[in-house]
Protein backbone atom coordinates (compact mmCIF):
# COMPACT_ATOMS: atom_id res chain seq x y z
CA UNK A 1 0.00 0.00 0.00
CA UNK A 2 1.57 3.29 -0.77
CA UNK A 3 2.31 5.69 1.70
CA UNK A 4 -0.51 8.68 0.45
CA UNK A 5 -3.34 5.80 0.92
CA UNK A 6 -2.01 4.72 4.45
CA UNK A 7 -1.89 9.01 5.44
CA UNK A 8 -5.56 9.00 3.65
CA UNK A 9 -6.88 6.36 5.96
CA UNK A 10 -5.19 7.79 8.87
CA UNK A 11 -7.07 11.13 8.55
CA UNK A 12 -9.75 9.66 7.92
CA UNK A 13 -10.52 7.33 10.74
CA UNK A 14 -8.74 10.33 13.08
CA UNK A 15 -11.58 12.91 11.16
CA UNK A 16 -13.91 10.24 12.10
CA UNK A 17 -12.85 9.96 15.67
CA UNK A 18 -12.78 14.02 16.32
CA UNK A 19 -16.55 14.21 15.33
CA UNK A 20 -17.67 11.12 17.11
CA UNK A 21 -15.44 12.49 20.68
CA UNK A 22 -17.33 16.11 19.46
CA UNK A 23 -20.98 14.51 19.63
CA UNK A 24 -20.64 12.49 22.54
CA UNK A 25 -18.79 14.97 24.54
CA UNK A 26 -20.88 18.23 23.44
CA UNK A 27 -23.33 18.38 26.22
CA UNK A 28 -21.32 17.00 29.14
CA UNK A 29 -19.72 19.06 31.93
CA UNK A 30 -16.12 17.97 30.90
CA UNK A 31 -13.13 19.85 32.35
CA UNK A 32 -9.45 18.93 32.29
CA UNK A 33 -8.03 20.08 35.66
CA UNK A 34 -4.27 19.04 35.24
CA UNK A 35 -2.10 21.91 35.96
CA UNK A 36 -1.75 22.51 40.10
CA UNK A 37 -4.02 25.44 39.78
CA UNK A 38 -6.70 24.58 38.65
CA UNK A 39 -7.01 21.26 40.72
CA UNK A 40 -7.01 22.65 43.98
CA UNK A 41 -9.93 25.60 42.41
CA UNK A 42 -11.52 23.00 41.37
CA UNK A 43 -11.63 21.19 44.76
CA UNK A 44 -12.68 24.10 46.50
CA UNK A 45 -15.80 24.74 44.52
CA UNK A 46 -17.20 21.65 45.18
CA UNK A 47 -16.73 22.19 48.87
CA UNK A 48 -19.44 24.01 50.81
CA UNK A 49 -18.11 27.61 50.95
CA UNK A 50 -18.18 29.39 54.51
CA UNK A 51 -16.84 32.68 55.84
CA UNK A 52 -15.56 33.60 58.66
CA UNK A 53 -16.41 36.56 60.94
CA UNK A 54 -14.41 39.57 59.46
CA UNK A 55 -14.43 38.40 56.24
CA UNK A 56 -18.38 38.56 56.56
CA UNK A 57 -18.02 41.60 58.58
CA UNK A 58 -15.98 42.97 55.02
CA UNK A 59 -18.94 41.52 53.02
CA UNK A 60 -21.71 43.68 55.01
CA UNK A 61 -19.37 46.92 54.90
CA UNK A 62 -18.10 47.37 51.46
CA UNK A 63 -21.39 45.63 49.84
CA UNK A 64 -19.37 42.97 48.24
CA UNK A 65 -22.12 40.11 47.19
CA UNK A 66 -20.75 36.30 47.63
CA UNK A 67 -21.38 35.59 44.25
CA UNK A 68 -18.53 37.91 43.34
CA UNK A 69 -16.44 35.80 45.77
CA UNK A 70 -17.35 32.13 43.66
CA UNK A 71 -16.33 33.81 40.61
CA UNK A 72 -13.50 34.69 41.56
CA UNK A 73 -12.84 31.16 41.70
CA UNK A 74 -13.18 30.79 38.11
CA UNK A 75 -10.41 32.80 36.79
CA UNK A 76 -7.88 33.26 40.15
CA UNK A 77 -4.68 31.86 40.74
CA UNK A 78 -3.25 29.92 43.37
CA UNK A 79 0.16 31.67 44.88
CA UNK A 80 1.88 28.76 46.72
CA UNK A 81 4.93 31.03 47.92
CA UNK A 82 2.26 32.19 50.29
CA UNK A 83 -0.01 29.23 50.85
CA UNK A 84 0.20 26.67 53.59
CA UNK A 85 0.12 23.05 52.01
CA UNK A 86 2.08 21.31 54.23
CA UNK A 87 -0.46 22.04 57.17
CA UNK A 88 -2.87 19.01 58.69
CA UNK A 89 -5.44 18.66 58.63
CA UNK A 90 -6.46 21.64 56.56
CA UNK A 91 -4.18 23.26 54.00
CA UNK A 92 -4.91 26.88 53.43
CA UNK A 93 -4.08 28.34 50.39
CA UNK A 94 -3.55 31.82 48.50
CA UNK A 95 -6.45 32.32 45.98
CA UNK A 96 -5.27 35.70 43.39
CA UNK A 97 -8.11 37.36 41.43
CA UNK A 98 -8.02 40.17 39.52
CA UNK A 99 -9.08 42.56 42.20
CA UNK A 100 -8.85 40.55 45.53
CA UNK A 101 -6.90 38.08 47.47
CA UNK A 102 -8.11 35.75 50.00
CA UNK A 103 -6.56 33.18 51.94
CA UNK A 104 -8.69 30.07 51.87
CA UNK A 105 -8.89 27.11 54.42
CA UNK A 106 -9.19 24.07 52.39
CA UNK A 107 -10.77 21.40 55.15
CA UNK A 108 -11.91 17.73 53.90
CA UNK A 109 -15.37 19.18 53.36
CA UNK A 110 -15.89 23.09 54.28
CA UNK A 111 -13.30 25.62 52.25
CA UNK A 112 -13.26 28.98 54.52
CA UNK A 113 -12.46 32.08 53.61
CA UNK A 114 -10.49 33.09 55.89
CA UNK A 115 -9.00 36.73 54.71
CA UNK A 116 -9.97 38.89 52.16
CA UNK A 117 -7.48 41.27 51.11
CA UNK A 118 -8.33 44.20 48.19
CA UNK A 119 -5.69 44.52 45.69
Amino acid sequence: MKLVYRFGFFFGGFSIGLVFLMFFLSGKKTSCAYGPDARVLKNIQIKSIRYSESVQEQLNSNKIDTLTLNSIFKRADINFGKSDTKSVPCKTYRVVGKIYEMDVENCERVATIKTLYLR
